[in-house]
């Protein structure tokens, strides 16, 4: 254990609450500066597995290593390596964004002169002065990432940073996550939503039950597993309606034997005038490789 070039390494990490699994022992590797995602539908084990990783509650069994730290003997060591966001915002509403974060800084002796840097980095410098309590979801979620960047830790645990989050304050949220990434950032995220770790993980990990049950590059996983279809526009040159030829779409499977001679057979008598291919979704796969539906 503790290769330099991981980030994270656990082995076999178990968690029980009374009679319930919650993490059925689970073993992966994230690197350093990767954005690594762990993803499945609520309850699959997702948030507690950070909470054993941060070195909030103990293992009923396994190990592992975050930023060379065992998460159960050098806890306050790692304390000092990381910075976590979980789902539950806890700001002061009534105080500024900038009063936020400086009353932060003087709780952990920290400099007042990385409030700058910090807000600067999640594109809130301008709103320094506003209270939270006039903030929008994302500008709050910014906020948090904010405060959990100000010791400078080497890694970033956020849970599930979209949700709730309209479109236009989701992208702004991962905006600010692939630039921390540029900057040598690594961040481990936890999410239900599949187009957000598409557009932002280089590795995910499909969780289910407690168990990982398929990990690699979301590009990989669609074209391993994930249905790969065509959309094919069709115009029978004989048939019109109103002057102009009828036009249809059809969808076939690149796999099916039937489908391929179909298309063919369409290519040959002409009625083709247009083609899409689609890969699978992460969605897709995810329900082919766990048997469940995302909540």
């Amino acid at each position: 254990m503790n290769n330099p070039e991981l980030m994270i390494e656990a082995h076999n990490l178990r968690r029980v609450f009374g009679k319930k699994e919650a993490v059925a022992g689970i073993s992966f590797e994230v690197r350093r500066g990767e954005i690594f995602g762990f993803l499945g539908p609520n309850g699959a084990g997702k948030t507690t597995t950070i909470r054993l990783l941060t070195g909030q509650i103990d293992p009923s069994a396994g190990d592992a290593l975050v930023a060379g730290c065992d998460i159960v003997r050098e806890r306050q060591q790692l304390k000092e390596q990381i910075g976590v966001v979980f789902e539950e915002q806890n700001l002061y509403e009534r105080l500024s964004a900038r009063d936020n974060l400086e009353f932060s800084c003087g709780l952990y002796g920290i400099a007042r002169s990385r409030v700058d840097e910090v807000l600067e980095l999640v594109g809130l410098r301008d709103r320094s002065k506003e209270t939270v309590q006039s903030f929008s979801n994302g500008m709050r979620q910014r906020l948090m990432i904010a405060r959990a960047l100000l010791h400078r830790p080497q890694m970033l645990f956020l849970d599930e940073p979209g949700r709730g989050l309209d479109p236009i304050a989701a992208g702004s949220i991962r905006r600010s996550i692939r630039q921390l990434s540029q900057e040598g950032m690594t961040v481990l995220l936890t999410t239900h939503l599949m187009e957000e770790a598409d557009q932002l993980c280089q590795r995910v990990a499909f969780v289910a039950d407690g168990h990982i049950v398929a990990l690699d590059t979301p590009r990989a996983l669609k074209l391993a597993h994930g249905k790969r279809t065509l959309t094919v526009t069709l115009a029978d040159p004989e048939v019109e309606q109103n002057g102009r030829q009828s036009l249809e779409d059809a969808t076939l499977s690149m796999d099916d034997p039937a489908d391929q001679a179909r298309l063919l057979q369409w290519m040959q008598q002409g009625w083709i005038r247009a083609i899409h291919s689609a890969e699978g979704s992460l969605e897709d796969v995810f329900l082919q490789v766990a048997g469940v539906q995302l909540v």
